[in-house]
């Protein structure tokens, strides 16, 4: 495949490891700072991806593999997608018009793609744990290596940054995080630590004493020892009083800043002074998302990344297709609910973060108080919404199939144990496209069907959506989760208003011959798709859309068995352990029984493409589906 490429400024095109950047003198440091924004502006401009927060963390990166040994110093970046400069600088700047491309580039740190990329991150929150485990088995090596933790984007709002912390505080470890601070993470960030960052990086009060402080300890040099002790305790106690150095302190670390993160030779400075200071230490650096690139720095959440080609002087998008298009199964589902909670007060909704993503901002605006953006905090937002369940309310969480990974306990132990009916709305269920295998939504099928109180459904299109979101919603007996795939509906003409859906109940769409293919999903239209193409070919197959994992409906599968010879189901999900699995399950305990094929994502990483892209690598487009019903048919046809 083709891709434009972008000339790097000179400076830039000298660079292909630290090594080289390490070879300018100080002074020009802003000038490559100057020209890796730009090129990330140009490369993301042509070929989109992730934007804003790179172009925040531009001079800290800089400085970072300008004062550290890497990959020898072990650098993690958290989340993975403000690393953009640093797989430039890294010996990527050639390949970086693939970033995200099939076969190119990953978006995130990769360790197979790169000796300086030491951890791999999509979700966040995880860089002070993994920099810590690295710190302790340095220490255990006696290898002097440094650890760099940078965390930002929201990425300080999770859980797992503060048990980190208490950690690493009470092992004293010898291990520097960076606190990029730019109150945002894809949606403006929220809870109190933003509002406590907040207070002190804007307080002229604190930033007047701070310096009155500093001045003093100057005149301080030549006075006796006891006298510098005294001032230097004087400056500890005002600052843990008055800083958020008082948390971090608490927590076992020595805190430092708040800084300029844009001023590229004062953080060098800062890297220099605390790389040769041991234990625990925390780098409070404030930065703006989207620097250097106005339409960014305005609009943050919009620019935080980008899939079309833009004007890199206006922002305006280039050529941009006006063709009218089918509502995104996440808007579908944001309309609905403002629908439902017009006519239901009790009805919640709940997002870690994710209210654009999950498009929860149309009931966040009609109803601000029944809705709540609760931070990157997955394991809260499922015990928030049992809580709210457990005292009348109905609860949606809107969430991402790959953080609900995260949560998995609290659906267990919060929700399914004492039969509360949160409704889980799983949004990006399946292939999600260029994020890759950090956010693929393949395993919630088989990771909740399993546990018990727990209804497992997916519509087909967005008329099933909705009515699966309004029968939920009268549903107290237990929880239901309802998967629903990354990017555009079908575009069909449904009535106003929702209908009652069976639960547990499947529909058949077409009759056959010796095949029925049984789908759970939207995949049900790709299976409508190579059906009508096969009858033209002569292969007949049947066609049922289950909707439910669980409970299955086994009234039809026994239907089926009594009239076909031979099921094969197809869902966007593993293999192991899903929809497909459940009917085998079922069937594994009949006494008579037909032969069933399982299609579905296999057993093995799948990397990053478009949706499109990953579908046929893996057999579940309509060629795909096709070339499977093909083979089944042959053999069933030798068989008779």
């Amino acid at each position: 495949m083709e891709f434009e490429k972008v000339t790097p400024g000179p400076l830039l095109a000298e660079i292909d490891s630290p090594d080289d950047l390490k070879k300018l003198d100080p002074e020009q440091l802003v000038d490559v700072c100057d020209e890796l924004r730009d090129f990330i502006i140009d490369i993301v401009s042509i070929h989109g991806g992730h934007f804003g927060a790179s172009l925040g963390v531009v001079e800290m990166t800089v400085a970072l593999h300008y004062v550290y040994d890497t990959p020898e110093d072990l650098l993690l970046w958290d989340v993975g997608h403000q690393a953009y400069g640093h797989k430039i600088l890294t010996g990527r700047r050639d390949n970086f018009h693939t970033n995200r491309k099939y076969g190119g580039l990953s978006g995130f740190p990769k360790r197979s793609e790169s000796e300086y990329d030491t951890f791999g991150v999509g979700h966040s929150s995880t860089s002070i744990s993994a920099g810590l485990g690295m710190a302790v088995a340095r220490d255990l090596d006696q290898s002097g290596k440094k650890v760099v933790s940078v965390i930002g984007d929201g990425a300080m709002t999770g859980g797992l940054a503060y048990e980190a912390m208490n950690n690493a505080g009470v092992m004293n470890s010898d291990i520097l995080v960076i606190l990029n601070d730019n109150n945002m993470s894809i949606d403006p960030n929220v809870g109190a630590m933003k509002e406590y960052l907040t207070e002190i990086t804007t307080s002229k009060t604190f930033n007047k004493l701070r310096d009155e402080i500093y001045d003093m300890l100057g005149h301080f040099k030549s006075a006796g020892e006891k006298m510098r002790t005294v001032a230097s305790r004087l400056e500890k106690a005002i600052s843990t009083a008055i800083t958020p150095g008082g948390l971090f302190q608490a927590l076992g670390f020595k805190y430092y800043g708040p800084v300029d993160g844009h001023n590229v030779d004062a953080m060098r400075r800062h890297l220099e002074d605390l790389k040769d200071i041991p234990g625990p230490k925390l780098l409070h650096a404030v930065t703006v998302k989207g620097k250097g690139f106005a339409p960014a720095e305005r609009e943050q959440t919009k620019w935080h990344a980008q899939s079309s080609p833009f004007d890199k002087i206006t922002g305006k998008q280039i050529d941009p297709d006006t063709t009218p298009k089918p509502p995104k199964y996440q808007h579908v589902f944001g309309e609905a609910i403002v629908e439902l909670a017009d006519e239901n007060e009790d009805i919640v909704g709940i997002t870690p973060a994710m209210p654009s993503g999950s498009s929860l901002w149309p009931l966040m605006n009609k109803y601000p108080d029944r809705a709540f953006d609760v931070g990157i905090a997955e394991q809260h937002s499922i015990t928030f919404a049992a809580g709210l369940a457990a005292e009348g309310k109905k609860a949606f969480a809107a969430i991402y199939s790959t953080f609900l990974q995260r949560a998995y306990d609290q659906v267990i132990h919060d929700v399914a144990i004492q039969k509360l009916p949160v409704v889980f709305c799983i949004d990006r269920a399946g292939l999600v496209g260029a994020d890759g295998p950090t956010h693929h939504g393949l395993y919630d099928i088989s990771y909740l069907r399993n546990v018990p109180n727990m209804i497992v459904s997916s519509p087909m299109n967005e008329e099933e959506l909705r009515d699966m979101m309004y029968t939920a919603s009268k549903y107290d007996e237990c929880a239901w989760a309802i998967r629903y795939p990354r990017g555009r509906a079908t575009g069909m003409d449904y009535p106003e208003g929702f209908k009652d859906m069976e639960i547990g109940k499947g529909q058949k769409l077409r009759n056959g011959e010796e095949i029925a293919i049984l789908s759970f999903g939207p995949f049900g239209n790709y299976v409508i798709e190579a059906a009508d193409d096969l009858a033209e070919e002569g292969i007949n197959v049947g066609h049922f859309n289950m909707r439910f994992a669980k409970p299955l409906d086994t009234d039809l599968i026994d239907e089926i068995c009594h009239t076909y010879e031979h099921i094969i189901t197809i869902e966007d999900g593993t293999k192991l352990g899903g929809f497909g699995s459940a009917v085998t399950e079922y069937l594994a305990d009949k006494p008579h029984h037909i032969p069933t094929t399982i299609v579905g994502v296999p057993d093995r990483i799948v990397e990053h493409g478009k949706q499109e892209e990953l579908h046929h690598e893996v057999g579940l487009d309509p060629e795909g589906i096709k070339k499977k019903l093909r083979e089944v048919h042959e053999a069933v046809s030798l068989k008779a």
